[in-house]
């Protein structure tokens, strides 16, 4: 049974909400940005509108405590919202993505320093994004971003690919080094010396402003720069829920749009199973294979959430031994789920368009997006990676990792055996 802190003691925290009424007051925003979908993606128009809307409305900040003005929306919750909103667009959870990940760290740092001026922006519609990941010579473990002082100032220079939902953001979540150390940074956005660019060039997911961000001299405060090591523990899992909640809103997005063309549509085949498209039981079938499918992912995504929700509460509890178990736990959770949501996403945002035969191809419809969409989130993190993980753990308990990094093989002779 997860232990749950005493909220008297610990009147910041988000132990959740009733999730119909929290849902209620997005779903109109979700059914608008649904029906400009097609269109945006058509016209690769990043979600800028979209986006501030979700904002001005009160999505940035469902998981901040409702005594600091925000929604006190559990992290299961979020991730079924997140589902929501990626079944109307998978483009906009992933460009949020760094946002509610500050969100968090700033949630499980409330436990010792207190965090109500960072409460405040978020409630206020401020949002955040992220600049973590380098391309090109960067060994693994090694960051080429500094914080350094330029007289009176500190500032930040470096070049950050993946920088998802920077473009869209008010304040940039920084993976750096200041004196050696490995630091967050958190920068604001639209001062002179930061430039994002919108050239992400992969075939899915292609709205999300995953482009470049150049840091020159981008002055950041020293109450905003922070040890990396004390980041929020769970945070690749964190990371890893998003995208399930994507996965799970693209297979309940195609399943959705299939049956309202299917529903639509009156042209039938001679050696069909009905006199019309919509009565015919193998076209219903496949639609029903296909939402039962969303239905699923949705209930991985969520359940995976719920130990995440455990190593949040567990963050104030004061017991480091189970905090570390909690942990773990939402690591492992969080994997298994990307483990099955990644093969089935896939195979259902294709499998689905059997129901309409060749007008499904159309690219007037972009069905064709839902499955793109699964592929590119499904590319991170690479999920064959976690399988061996969980089998590792299985097999023999070993701990699975937390934080991993990408980059050029450091030593590639100590791979050398005799």
């Amino acid at each position: 049974m997860t232990r749950h802190p005493d909220p008297a003691l610990h009147d910041g925290l988000s132990l959740g909400t009733d999730y119909e009424t929290l849902a209620a007051r997005f779903r109109p925003l979700f059914a608008q940005i649904a029906d400009s979908a097609v269109d945006r993606e058509n016209d690769r128009r990043l979600p800028h509108e979209e986006i501030r809307l979700l904002t001005d409305a009160g999505f940035g900040a469902v998981r901040v405590p409702r005594a600091y003005g925000g929604s006190g929306a559990s992290l299961p919750q979020l991730i079924e919202l997140l589902t929501e909103l990626a079944a109307a667009d998978s483009n906009i959870p992933q460009a949020l993505r760094g946002h509610f990940a500050y969100v968090e760290d700033r949630l499980n740092q409330h436990a010792t320093v207190d965090q109500s001026a960072w409460f405040t922006r978020f409630v206020s519609g401020e949002i955040a994004g992220n600049a973590w990941t380098e391309i090109g010579e960067v060994k693994v473990g090694d960051v080429n971003t500094k914080v350094t002082r330029r007289g009176d100032d500190l500032v930040v220079n470096g070049t950050k690919f993946y920088s998802t939902g920077s473009i869209f953001a008010d304040w940039l979540d920084v993976y750096a080094e200041h004196d050696g150390v490995p630091v967050i940074a958190i920068v604001r956005a639209d001062q002179p010396g930061v430039t994002v660019h919108d050239d992400w060039d992969g075939f899915g997911q292609r709205t999300t402003g995953s482009g470049t961000t150049i840091l020159e001299d981008a002055r950041v405060d020293p109450e905003d720069i922070t040890v990396f090591s004390e980041r929020f523990r769970y945070q690749t899992a964190f990371y890893q829920l998003v995208h399930l909640a994507t996965q799970a809103g693209l297979v309940a997005g195609a399943a959705r749009e299939v049956a309202a063309h299917a529903r639509a549509r009156t042209r039938v085949f001679s050696h069909g199973s009905a006199g019309t498209w919509s009565e015919d039981p193998l076209v219903q079938q496949t639609v029903g294979v296909a939402t039962a499918q969303g239905f699923a992912a949705r209930a991985v995504a969520v359940r995976a959430a719920e130990s995440a929700q455990a190593a949040y509460l567990a963050r104030f509890a004061g017991d480091a031994e189970a905090e570390e178990r909690a942990n773990q736990r939402a690591e492992l959770e969080s994997a298994q789920g990307q483990i099955v949501l990644t093969p089935l996403s896939l195979e259902a945002t294709s499998t689905v368009l059997n129901a309409l035969s060749a007008s499904a191809v159309s690219e007037t419809k972009r069905l064709d997006r839902f499955w793109r969409n699964a592929r590119a989130v499904s590319s991170h993190n690479p999920v064959i990676f976690k399988q061996r993980i969980v089998g590792d753990w299985a097999i023999n308990g070993t701990p699975v990792p937390y934080v991993w990094a990408i980059g050029q093989q450091r030593t590639p002779s100590s791979l050398i055996t005799d």
